[in-house]
């Protein structure tokens, strides 16, 4: 029997940014669910919720590693999507994936072999990559920035709320291969990011195949899900009908 068009249509891989888990996803999620798309997400190891973790601490390749293994997994083509830190061990993994058509970069880093997300920024390296980076941090970035920049907000205190310590390891550990070359990629660009990684947003866009804006925030999917489900959707459809 021939594919129906929902059939055929690939899964989305929901990777999410530092400090968040898959929770950050679920409005989307329930977007894409009603218009009869596949999507997944997975939970990044440098995302530390026990504070007493020992060391040595999960860091980006072993953030790298879950991201092949779900996609080791899914049947069928894939769109990855990845969020802010996700697209460092998106990047690392897709070197090795199969079947992925597309990725998405949303407001996230676009590395080149030998980058590191911190110095991307100019951040030095320091001496030791041990230990945990909490969520409020206002020497590199502040928890409302991951949302509307405004700490009154009742959505962004909501999700602030939800947010956990990240490696240091993480935040500094270098893309060994740039897997997006091997990949169409779009760059998704939001309106109104006053988070850090907004300070690198043209420059990582410049290296994708295609660039998207859109209205929200650093994490405009969960601001705005049904205008980024719209997006993604559309990209989905274009990734296979090529």
């Amino acid at each position: 029997m021939p594919e129906t068009a929902e059939q055929s249509r690939p899964t989305f891989l929901l990777v999410p940014g530092g400090h968040h888990g898959p929770w950050v996803y679920d409005r989307l999620r329930a977007v894409l669910d009603a218009h009869g798309w596949q999507s997944r997400t997975v939970t990044l190891r440098s995302a530390v919720r026990e504070s007493e973790a020992a060391e040595p601490l999960p860091g980006m390749y072993d953030d790298a590693e879950v991201i092949r293994a779900a996609l080791a997994e899914i049947p069928g083509p894939v769109v990855a999507v990845a969020h802010s830190y996700g697209g460092v061990p998106l990047t690392e993994a897709l070197a090795d994936a199969s079947g992925v058509v597309h990725a998405v970069y949303v407001a996230a880093y676009l590395l080149e072999a030998g980058e590191g997300m911190f110095q991307t920024h100019g951040v030095p390296v320091p001496d030791s990559l041990a230990g945990l980076r909490p969520p409020e941090n206002p020497d590199l970035n502040l928890p409302a920035a991951f949302y509307d920049g405004d700490p009154d907000s009742p959505e962004t205190k909501e999700a602030v709320a939800r947010l956990v310590p990240q490696t240091v390891r993480a935040d500094y550990e270098t893309v060994t291969r740039a897997g997006w070359h091997t990949v169409p990629t779009t760059y998704v660009v939001p309106d109104d990011d006053v988070s850090l990684t907004g300070t690198v947003a043209e420059r990582m866009a410049a290296r994708a195949d295609f660039v998207r804006r859109v209205p929200g925030h650093h994490a405009p999917f969960y601001s705005h899900p049904e205008e980024f489900a719209r997006e993604l959707m559309e990209i989905g459809e274009q990734a296979t009908a090529r």
